[in-house]
């Protein structure tokens, strides 16, 4: 078992450990792994490592706190020193559930992770079971999206630090909510990245836009595996935690006999059977290959969930008309219904934004749909808008109070599992734009030029893109939680809540089965079948009407509907549920 103070170093000649005032010689073995040969002090220390000649120490790269930013000392933490509460906690299934995702310096005016804390009543109020939680490991700067991370076990301080992190879990089990991180394993941050320095991390031969690969399959691969499978450990382990949420992965490039997300698959299910409570893993991939989530027995990755994309842009041009870009594919209503029916829309079929041929058909005989995490908006299709715009933005020409509802009725009461993101339910009226505070000006300046750059394709006017690195753009990201209970926002809000009961006590909201769904289009009404539960939306800016025979109206948009005689007669863009 490693030393508290080990590390794998292979690339330097000479390693030593500055700990607290004292300097201690290491001792490198075979393997790469640098041990202390003198006593080393017990309790709370600030440490880091002096690599060949270099006058600084640089952190710990499995650090589990840095107190100064990423570019000082690490600090011990002992995982095990909060006293949990949670011993009663048997854990939630992501069948069947609703997800929430937030980031936590936006999610409040605090910005905090204590701060989240007070605000587990709401969601337990719009029926959430699974808290989703951008990423929080140590970033260069105040406040980022996270996913410019360089130590992965170490929990950014401004959010509070690992301590607090903990307490956020422990209370989000105590009211009943699951929580999964988000984390991040395909890259690794602009700015205190100094894994290179110790060992091969980074792979020499391939990149993304986000820059080299993370060496998982050429030489000293298995150590770099190794740490991440550890991370893996310590979130679901150490810090309780429910689920992952992988970013990214169709930018893990692994040749490796056994790809390094089916020896996940196979560390985490033995981690569940042990701890008694389900695990899950959630792959974001931009690849609409169910083979993440096929079984291991039948060829499979044994994932448990990954994102689809295709339903949010089906339900986003449905409701927007807008069909630039990655938009364009999915102009037609039967978009809409091929996403809901089959769980992609692109499953070998022609992107004329890829330019090629793009996806893999879903096996909807044997795989359950809840397998496929959904959306009408999260942090990368609003925070990747120019202005940050939600589909609730107020400037003239959005969307409506009944169009915001029928976003709400596709996602909750469609047949995948539904992700919600933070101040969705309320319409929140401000942006989630993209920041940044890096204290290097170049690189500031390089992250809002490349931003400006990636909204060419999109036909977005770049003079409207806020620049990242301008506190401002942070600030005007914050949630308003007083505007929650008024006007609109109230209207709105009521209509998740209202979606939230009914998918507690329709089964058929909740049914597994591809086979239970069914679409239509008429013109611009859509409609799907979901065995007893018929849903209705007029996508239309005219009224429309059409055969409800005996069935009684379950919700209905802002607006309401009108049931007479058997006969359904929608106001434009107003939607409704039939039992």
């Amino acid at each position: 078992m490693r030393g508290r103070f080990d590390v794998w170093a292979p690339i330097p000649s000479r390693v030593r450990l500055s700990v607290g005032e004292a300097v201690v010689p290491m001792e490198q073995g075979d393997d790469g792994w640098w041990t202390p040969t003198d006593s080393v002090p017990d309790g709370e220390v600030d440490y880091g490592y002096l690599l060949d000649d270099r006058p600084e120490a640089l952190p710990d790269p499995r650090s589990r706190r840095q107190p100064y930013g990423v570019h000082e000392r690490s600090r011990t933490f002992d995982a095990a020193s909060i006293g949990w509460t949670d011993s009663g906690w048997t854990g939630r299934q992501l069948a069947g559930a609703v997800v929430y995702e937030l980031h936590v310096g936006t999610f409040t005016s605090e910005g905090t992770l204590d701060a989240v804390l007070g605000k587990l009543d709401h969601l337990r109020d719009i029926g959430v079971d699974f808290l989703e939680v951008m990423p929080v490991n140590a970033f260069n700067g105040r406040w980022n999206w996270g996913y410019d991370g360089v130590l992965w076990s170490a929990v950014h301080e401004e959010y509070g630090g690992p301590a607090a992190y903990q307490r956020l879990v422990d209370g989000c089990h105590a009211a009943g909510i699951g929580v999964v991180q988000d984390v991040v394993y395909n890259h690794l941050g602009p700015s205190g990245n100094y894994l290179p320095l110790y060992g091969p991390y980074l792979s020499t031969s391939g990149s993304s836009t986000w820059g080299s690969h993370v060496n998982l399959d050429g030489a000293g691969s298995p150590e770099v595996r190794r740490l991440i499978l550890d991370n893996v450990a310590m979130w679901l382990d150490d810090y309780h935690v429910d689920a992952l949420r992988l970013d990214a992965v169709h930018a893990l490039a692994d040749r490796s006999p056994v790809h390094l997300l089916e020896e996940m698959a196979v560390e985490v299910g033995a981690l569940s059977s042990y701890q008694g409570r389900p695990l899950t893993l959630i792959a974001e991939s931009d690849l609409n290959d169910t083979l993440l989530v096929r079984p291991r027995e039948a060829g499979g990755w044994g994932l448990d969930a990954q994102w689809s994309d295709d339903f949010h842009h089906a339900v986003h041009v449905a409701l927007t008309g807008e069909t630039s870009g990655y938009y364009a594919d999915f102009e037609p209503l039967s978009a809409l219904a091929k996403v809901c029916e089959k769980g992609f829309f692109h499953d070998g079929t022609w992107s004329s934004f890829r330019d090629r041929a793009h996806g893999h058909p879903v096996d909807t005989a044997h795989m359950p749909t809840w397998r496929l995490v959904v959306c009408n908006q999260n942090h990368d299709q609003v925070g990747n808008r120019a202005r940050g715009d939600r589909l609730s933005d107020p400037s003239p020409g959005h969307l409506d109070d009944d169009q915001l509802a029928c976003a709400a009725l596709l996602t909750l009461a469609g047949p995948f599992s539904p992700m919600l993101f933070m101040g969705e339910e309320w319409a929140a009226s401000s942006p989630f734009c993209f920041f940044t505070s890096h204290p290097e000006p170049e690189l500031g300046r390089a992250t809002a030029e490349g931003r400006i750059k990636e909204f060419e394709r999109m036909g977005w006017d770049p003079s409207v893109v806020p620049d990242p690195q301008d506190p401002a753009t942070f600030q005007r990201s914050k949630l308003d939680w007083d505007e929650a209970s008024t006007g609109r926002h109230a209207v709105v809000l009521e209509c998740y809540r209202r979606l939230a009961g009914l998918r507690r006590t329709i089964p058929a909201l909740t049914d597994p089965s591809f086979a239970s769904t069914s679409c239509t289009v008429d013109g611009r009404v859509f409609t799907m079948q979901r065995g007893d539960v018929l849903m209705v939306v007029n996508f239309g800016d005219g009224p429309a009407s059409l055969p409800a025979g005996s069935r009684a109206v379950v919700f209905e948009t802002p607006s309401g509907v009108s049931l007479t005689y058997g006969s359904l007669s929608l106001p434009p863009h107003a939607g409704a549920l039939l039992r």
